[in-house]
Parts: C-alpha cells; sequence; structure tokens
C-alpha cells in the first residue's frame, strides 16, 4: 500500500467511548474512556447523549495532541439501520438520519455514525461506517419459522465477525470469499455464525434471545415457559432475561468466568453446573452451523473475551476437534476493524457501498 492514511475510528457503548487512531495498520492510539451513570444520567434518551460522546473524542485527541486536521477519514461503529449488506459504507444523509433518530434499535453504537459524519463535514474528510450492526446476510430458509410473518433476523458482532474472517483468511493467504468458516464470539454476547464464501449466512440471534445462554443473557428459552413466565415477571423483567440479567449472571450473581472459576475451586458444584451447561450450549450451536455448511469448514475460530479461557477453549475442543482445525484469536478488533475497513476503500481494495434504507430482506 503506497499511500499513508489515517483514520479516526469511534465506538460508542453503553457504558463507554473507546477511540482508536490509525495510519494504515500501525496504531497511533487507542483508548477507552468509561462513563459512569451518574454522568449519562442527565440524558433523557441515547441520542441526547451526542454532545457528550463528541466531547470525550475531542478531549481524547486534545490529550494526545492529535491535530483533527491530520485526519483522513472518520469510521463510527454504527447501527439503528434497515437490515443491510456486509461492507464498508459511505456515511450518507439517509444513513445519518437513521442512525441520528435511532428508531430501530436505541443503542449508543448509532451515535458513532452521527460523530464520524459531523467531524468529517466539519473538517470536509470522508466517513464511513464498517459492517454496522445491522448487517443481514441470511439465506432465505434460515429466517423461516413455524409461524407465518415471523422471521428470524440477523443481530450478531458483524463488525468483529467480519474482520476475524478477514484476519485469517489473509493469515492462511486465501480470500475470505474462498473461505467456509464457523466464527465464535464470546463474550457477553455470544454469536455464532456460519460464514460461507464471505456471507454470514446463518447465526443465532443475539438481540432476540436465541441460541446459548452467555454471561448476562438468557439464550433460547422454551416457548411455553415464556408463556408461564408472562405470569411471573413483567415484560420489562423478561426483556432484561433477554438481554443483561439471564444466564451466568441470573444463576450465579456474576457474568465474569473468572469469578465463576473461583466458584468451582470452592467447591461450588452448581458453580460448574451452570457453566458446563453455558459450554455445551456453544457446542450445540457450533454443530448446527458445521450442519449450514454441510460439514465443509475449513476453521472454527474462537474470538471475543471468553476466548481467552483456557477451560471454555479444551472443552469446545473435546467435542468439536474432528469437525474443523480450532483456532484461537481472542479479544475484540472493533476499532482495528472500523479502520481496516475504511483503509481498503480510500486505497482503492474495496468499493464503498451506498446505504439505501431499503431492507435486503422483506417478509416472504
Amino acid at each position: 500500500m503506497a499511500n499513508k492514511f489515517r483514520v479516526l475510528a469511534i465506538n460508542p457503548g453503553s457504558t463507554s467511548t473507546k477511540i482508536g487512531l490509525f495510519e494504515n495498520d500501525k496504531v497511533i492510539f487507542k483508548t477507552s474512556i468509561e462513563h459512569t451513570s451518574s454522568e449519562l444520567k442527565p440524558f433523557p434518551e441515547i441520542k441526547d447523549q451526542y454532545d457528550f460522546r463528541l466531547k470525550t473524542v475531542i478531549k481524547a485527541l486534545d490529550k494526545e495532541n492529535i491535530d483533527i486536521n491530520s485526519i483522513d477519514a472518520f469510521a463510527g461503529r454504527g447501527g439503528s439501520l434497515e437490515p443491510c449488506s456486509g461492507g464498508t459504507y459511505i456515511i450518507n444523509d439517509l444513513m445519518y438520519k437513521s442512525a441520528s433518530e435511532m428508531k430501530i434499535v436505541k443503542h449508543p453504537s448509532a451515535l458513532g455514525i452521527v460523530i464520524a459524519k459531523n467531524l468529517g463535514d466539519k473538517y470536509s474528510k470522508p466517513s464511513f461506517c464498517v459492517n454496522p450492526p445491522d448487517v443481514d446476510e441470511f439465506i432465505t430458509v434460515a429466517r423461516i419459522t413455524g409461524v407465518p410473518g415471523v422471521y428470524r433476523e440477523s443481530r450478531i458482532h458483524a463488525l468483529n465477525q467480519k474482520e476475524i474472517a478477514i484476519r485469517y483468511a489473509k493469515k492462511v493467504k486465501k480470500n475470505y470469499s474462498d473461505l467456509n468458516l464457523i466464527i465464535c464470539h464470546l463474550g457477553g454476547g455470544i454469536s455464532i455464525a456460519a460464514h460461507r464464501k464471505g456471507k454470514m449466512i446463518d447465526c443465532n440471534d443475539i438481540v432476540n434471545g436465541d441460541g446459548p445462554m452467555t454471561p448476562n443473557r438468557c439464550g433460547f428459552l422454551p416457548a411455553k415457559a415464556v408463556l408461564k413466565m408472562c405470569e411471573k415477571y413483567t415484560p420489562l423483567e423478561i426483556k432484561g432475561f433477554i438481554s443483561k440479567n439471564g444466564g451466568l449472571i441470573a444463576h450465579l450473581g456474576t457474568n465474569d468466568i473468572r469469578e465463576v472459576h473461583k466458584m468451582i475451586d470452592k467447591g461450588n458444584k452448581n458453580a460448574k453446573i451452570i457453566l458446563d451447561a453455558m459450554i455445551y450450549q456453544i457446542i450445540k450451536q457450533i454443530g448446527a452451523m458445521y450442519a449450514c455448511l454441510k460439514g465443509n469448514c475449513s476453521a472454527i475460530i474462537l474470538t471475543g473475551g471468553i476466548a481467552n479461557d483456557k477451560y471454555v477453549k479444551d472443552q469446545i475442543r473435546s467435542y468439536c476437534k474432528n469437525m474443523a482445525k480450532i483456532v484461537s484469536m481472542p479479544g475484540e478488533f472493533e476499532l482495528e476493524a472500523l479502520a481496516a475497513g475504511t483503509i481498503r476503500v480510500l486505497s482503492g481494495l474495496e468499493k464503498p457501498m451506498i446505504y439505501t434504507g431499503v431492507p435486503v430482506f422483506k417478509s416472504l
């Protein structure tokens, strides 16, 4: 790559704002600024946090003595968009409007688009969004349920999933579009996806309660059991089990795997059963994705924070070692992915995508 490009990547999360400045594949600086509940409390809605989050970004740049004019492009995390294809998108007015209004999904990640475009416009630089959470590449049969009009949706760690796939392909000197992969993002949320020739054809839905239980999400629940839960819990409480208060935290009072291991070391037999159950459910989802690929899988890749846990990895290997090579790529690379996708477009290696607001999937 002859030219050097500087990209500022912005990833607003529920309680943090992650920022990274990259010059091609070199990290200039990275930081994660934590936000306390008292700091966020004054904002009635998430979209009202815009000025606060923007000031957070500017302060971080000032602290590092970064001249904003030296930045070639801005990349924002994204979200609250209509289902779209994977790729690197120019942030146009339509994408900006959807993200800023947050009518589809209310999450701080959408503010990444708003901040990136406003900074880009102010300093006359392009702004991009890379593989937003709304990427949907499901094959048609993966969408169908047993109730007409109810369809499965692609809700997944698309940014990290795609980046891991691209990195692995580069490592084995292949193109992502030539490989079949199962990628397991193991974190507070767990997404296990079948990647076929560069497309995520199926995955569990990490937003709507599908797939394995996780450190803080309940995962799949039997339908009749959910009906009974409606008699005991409020809709808000049930939503909490689905999104933040289920899984390990519901059973054991913690979403930290390290704390669970401490419980087990002290003789807590229930803690071991619950941890093993979560791992077992992960393994079942891997098996499902293996079937979706017709058993033609180049590698099973473990990523996310829990991919650092030896016990979890050993259990997965014990069940799945005969399926495909198992590769560990722990951590998450969302800032790196935002920068890498943007640089691929700036350097002409990839054509930019244009957001149209038309869902790639409509009701059948």
